[in-house]
């Protein structure tokens, strides 16, 4: 989807101020307050724009450590099998389907380091992994750098294709 300076524009002002009403968005867009409610729905429509959700931060109600979790599949299960059982462990945040050694990578999240292992223990259980390798995160220096992207591509004429 082509995204403009328009939406670039709305877009920050509504990651800077969530609370923002679309009425004042069109205040201080100067432009009509229709325009943006119909810029709005076409993000949103449109996958742009995820949700409306508050972001939750992990760390503050008692999960202060993040792991990546390699995850190697039982190959006869089949992938949606292994999402179906790792989507009831509520400390796994992502789930990928990747490519290299490993099938999947999820970050988990846990109340210490020692934490982890009950974490990787319930991955286990679930007998759809037959192995895993994890790191775990020292400090976090980039994260969600998405409204950055969409800044970049407002700025950039759509290549021809």
């Amino acid at each position: 989807m082509d995204v403009d300076s328009l939406d670039s524009r709305l877009v920050t002002l509504f990651c800077e101020r969530p609370k923002l009403s679309v009425l004042e968005a069109s205040r201080r867009l100067k432009v009509a307050r229709a325009t943006v409610q119909a810029r709005l729905d076409r993000l949103m429509s449109r996958g742009v724009i995820k949700s409306w959700a508050p972001a939750l931060n992990p760390s503050e109600f008692g999960y202060p450590v993040t792991a990546y979790c390699s995850l190697t599949v039982r190959q006869d299960s089949g992938h949606a099998v292994v999402v179906a059982a790792l989507a009831k462990i509520p400390e796994i945040l992502e789930l990928h389907t990747v490519s290299g050694d490993s099938d999947m990578l999820a970050r988990v999240v846990a109340r210490s380091n020692a934490d982890v292992q009950r974490v990787l223990d319930l991955i286990v259980a679930t007998q759809t992994v037959v192995r895993s390798s994890s790191v775990i995160v020292l400090q976090t220096h980039i994260e969600a750098q998405a409204l950055a992207l969409l800044q970049a591509t407002a700025a950039t004429p759509a290549a021809a294709g």
